[in-house]
């Protein structure tokens, strides 16, 4: 290709780069300079790309148990959505960075892959089931390109690097009591050995969270398990932990603009009210909405009011996850200018989608069965990199290989008429009759090479690239046979960047990236989940999506005032469509191909003043462009959907937050104002929500003395503190062309106004 051609000339004149996930040396001082302003938001200071953190800090000033995702949507350029207060229910937390959606970016706990954080993920887990929020040292968040060596094959934009806290120097315990609205409770708890003789620190923890729907009716509940350990061993050190969660919570019903209009934010699912449910589930068969045979003719054809549809609402719906998630990690320095890293790791998931459906009855039984999506992944990898110093140079190379079998099967279970007799919130078993069950493989190298040159005092130049290959095979059990292979593979993706220091308080950075994303082996979405004609026809054909992005961009401290401001363009070459066809329970197959470009522009810029003592104001601006560049053709060349110079889908032009903070050492507390604009669902733009603004406040106050005042501290949180009726997540059962009559059941009801307290105590 021709800019391969182009880089390879900037690359030959220009030093290879490291562009590692930890915070340079001039960040780390920055950060002692000021530690009231790294509270709040760490700004990457001495990287040569777009680097902001947020730290353990502003993470324990959400209420427990909110995903750190939720803490980092303050930061510019990050668009993040959820139905409920703590950010955490994963049907509708979706996050999105400069146009690219959640399955375009990259994800890691500890350099440890999380896979690309998809509701059915299949090669990975949501970040509120891999850690317990407590134990999150930092996010770091790059906007426009991750690490050259990230450990993803999905980070087109963006890269989130979780890293967890390392145990203590000293034994102790820290305790958290958490109760709220909607009969929340959590528990919290971490035990600490402190450094043994040996030098060994570790750390034991648990968390349990437990709390009702905040509509309709329902549980949203999780026990998780983490533990570290830190062992030095000569001059280096294995690292090794694993953590183990539990994951069960129920559904909240999909809306459309005209149900909100008709039936309002609040109303949900039938949960508990199995009659109506049998009740409309007998009339959808009598008018033939089901498509399923007649089984009841007395309830007649006309829904109960306030239902029109068979799809305004169902009897209940839940997702069940359970995960495992280890790593063991060897750092070591071999002499005095090589050093060595290497990482291994597996994890364990078992997962179920349940939704009760009218469209399938039981045999001999009711006119509702179990609907589930069930997944299983056993993955393993390993992932290492030489570093050698050598003085203006750090030479990097590294590599990391995935073993990923995964399998995904389409199961009904039976219900009878007479009640339910199956929670929703329990793995099911015996099923009646399995759709489809399929088993796939996802094999991924990558490989990459990279240097930091400090040309002078003032002058740093990064480059490197990395080879990427996928190989994607999929295996029929049962169903329409979908066996095959595909992959996706690139020998050659840059990063070439640089900074320059103007003071020791102004330096410029700019970088160029290239990045690909691997094809997705699943059932429900990507190259497998069409019809087996269709992947005959495609396999050969698809390309996988890739981008290419630039940024510019400025950091300055003036005084106690420290900031960014950049500006990116983004080409993103070879989109694929997935297009839902009727409703999301159906499970009617999606059609996938590449459908052109996209092309992003925009500004982003943060700032942080210690305007005086105690005090500080935080405030992000972020404008973002990001159009479609053709239209959608189909294989005679007639256009299907003209999308040409239409707006992407989920992309909110403008954002605004803003945080005023105070902490004394004795009394702490922030109020956070964040505004999101208006976003489209159609790829027309023709439907759309609008724009919204929320508050959330926290305050809490940390007692000093003996006894149990010594390490006890109070903290309140009010999410939405107006209690604002808005549309939080859009996409839920993904995008279409056009919704004139705003019937496309994709959207979620944001959480109204709750109250959490919190009591926490160190001993």
């Amino acid at each position: 290709m021709h800019r391969h051609r182009f880089l390879g000339r900037v690359l030959a004149g220009t030093a290879l780069s490291s562009l590692g996930i930890g915070l340079p040396a001039q960040a780390q001082t920055q950060v002692a300079e000021t530690p009231a302003l790294e509270e709040i938001v760490i700004y990457g200071r001495g990287e040569t790309r777009q680097v902001q953190s947020v730290t353990a800090a502003t993470l324990q000033l959400t209420a427990p148990g909110t995903s750190p995702l939720k803490a980092i949507e303050k930061l510019p350029g990050v668009s993040f959505q959820s139905a409920d207060p703590f950010g955490a229910y994963e049907w509708s937390a979706r996050i999105s960075i400069r146009g690219f959606n959640q399955n375009q970016l990259g994800f890691t706990l500890d350099e440890v892959p999380l896979g690309d954080m998809s509701y059915g993920a299949h090669n990975g887990l949501h970040v509120s089931r891999a850690v317990i929020s407590e134990n999150l040292d930092r996010v770091v968040v790059a906007q426009g390109a991750g690490a050259i060596g990230t450990a993803s094959t999905s980070n087109l934009g963006g890269t989130l690097q979780f890293v967890s806290r390392d145990p203590s120097e000293e034994a102790g315990i820290s305790t958290a009591l958490t109760a709220g609205g909607d009969s929340t409770r959590r528990a919290y708890v971490r035990l600490e050995t402190g450094a043994l003789a040996t030098g060994t620190r570790a750390y034991a923890s648990y968390a349990g969270q437990w709390s009702d729907k905040w509509k309709g009716d329902g549980i949203q509940k999780q026990q998780q398990m983490n533990a570290k350990i830190v062992q030095p061993v000569g001059e280096g050190t294995i690292t090794g932990w694993i953590n183990w969660s539990d994951r069960r919570e129920n559904d909240y019903q999909d809306l459309s603009r005209s149900m909100i209009g008709r039936l309002g934010y609040d109303w949900d699912n039938f949960a508990k009210n199995w009659n109506l449910a049998l009740q409309v589930a007998d009339i959808g068969n009598n008018r033939g909405d089901s498509g399923a045979p007649v089984s009841n003719p007395a309830a007649g054809t006309v829904y109960p009011a306030p239902v029109r549809t068979l799809d305004d609402a169902y009897y209940d719906a839940a997702g069940l996850r359970k995960d495992t998630l280890g790593a063991v990690t060897l750092d070591y320095p071999l002499g005095s200018i090589l050093s060595v890293s290497a990482t291994g790791y597996g994890h364990r998931n078992e997962g179920q989608g349940v939704w009760f459906t009218p469209y399938v009855p039981t045999p001999g039984g009711g006119p509702i069965s179990i609907r589930t999506t069930e997944y299983d992944i056993e993955r393993y990898g390993v992932i290492g990199r030489l570093t050698a110093d050598l003085g203006d140079h750090r030479i990097e190379a590294g590599g990391w290989y995935e073993d990923n079998d995964f399998s995904q099967a389409r199961r009904f279970y039976g219900l009878d008429r007479a009640a339910p007799q199956r929670s929703s919130t329990q793995f099911q078993s015996s099923p009646f009759y399995t759709q489809w069950d399929y088993d796939f493989t996802t094999t991924t190298r990558q490989l990459y090479i990279a240097d930091t040159w400090a040309v002078t005092d003032m002058l740093t130049l990064n480059g490197g690239f990395k080879a990427v290959k996928v190989e994607n095979e999929a295996d029929t059990v049962t169903g329409p046979q979908r066996s095959g292979t595909i992959e996706a593979k690139d020998s050659f993706l840059p990063q070439v960047s640089a900074r320059l220091a103007l003071t020791e308080d102004q330096e410029l950075f700019a970088s160029y990236t290239e990045n690909i994303r691997a094809f997705v082996s699943a059932a429900t979405s990507g190259p497998f989940s069409t019809t087996p004609e269709g992947f005959a026809a495609i396999r050969d054909s698809l390309e996988p999506e890739t981008s290419q992005t630039v940024e510019l961009g400025w950091r300055f401290r003036i005084d106690t005032l420290q900031g960014s401001v950049t500006g990116y363009y983004v080409k993103f070459d070879d989109r694929l469509l997935t297009l839902s066809l009727g409703a999301g329970i159906v499970g009617n197959p999606t059609a996938l191909q590449n459908v052109g470009s996209v092309t992003t522009k925009g500004v982003e810029a943060a700032a942080t003043w210690e305007f005086v003592e105690n005090w500080s104001v935080f405030g992000s601006l972020t404008y973002n462009d990001s159009t479609y560049d053709d239209n959608v053709l189909d294989a005679n060349g007639v256009i299907t959907a003209a999308t040409k110079d239409k707006k992407a889908t989920d992309t909110p032009e403008f954002m605004a937050k803003g945080e005023l903070a105070y902490d004394d050492g004795d009394l702490f507390g922030t109020v956070g104002v964040s505004h999101t604009g208006k976003r489209y669902y159609t790829y027309l733009n023709n439907g759309s929500v609008p724009s919204y603004t929320l508050v959330d406040l926290s305050l809490g106050y940390r007692f000093s003395g003996s006894g149990w005042l010594d390490g006890l501290e109070v903290q309140a949180n009010v999410t939405n503190l107006f209690d604002k009726e808005y549309v939080s997540t859009i996409g839920s059962n993904g995008f279409t062309n056009a919704d004139p009559d705003g019937t496309f059941q994709t959207l979620l009801a944001g959480a109204p106004q709750q109250f959490f307290v919190t009591l926490r105590k160190s001993f």
